[in-house]
């Protein structure tokens, strides 16, 4: 996957309304009005949300007859999770090493109250 397609993936999923209309078409094929029964925007406010997903290819329209069907693609999706199990990898990996390390580490000792010791303090003058 190269860069520029990256971020389009991760910009597309930036949004709550973009991510709730995949959400919906991986249940199955659906119209724009469809998509866009469930909120509170305009038709064409869903299409620009849309037209994002189509950009970043995690969508297909096709014309069927009058409608618009969207389909949802997951190819897009699923390099970016690759990309993102890389770091879950290497951080796992990372914070395995430092328990090892941890777990080697001599037990400390709980350190001693330090003894006080009262010394008397004589009265200055203005105590008088």
């Amino acid at each position: 996957m190269s860069p520029d397609s990256l971020t389009a993936v991760f910009s597309a999923l930036a949004d709550p309304t973009r991510r709730a209309i995949l959400a919906r078409l991986t249940q199955g094929d659906a119209t724009v009005g469809e998509l866009a029964a469930p909120f509170d925007l305009s038709l064409p406010t869903v299409s620009r949300h849309i037209k994002v997903l189509e950009e970043a290819k995690l969508l297909v329209r096709e014309r069927d007859a009058q409608w618009r069907r969207c389909r949802f693609q997951r190819e897009p999706l699923l390099d970016a999770a690759d990309w993102i199990g890389r770091y879950v990898a290497f951080w796992d990996g990372r914070l395995d090493a430092l328990s090892e390390l941890v777990k080697s580490l001599p037990a400390e000792k709980p350190a001693r109250a330090a003894s006080k010791k009262t010394v008397p303090r004589k009265p200055n003058k203005e105590s008088r």
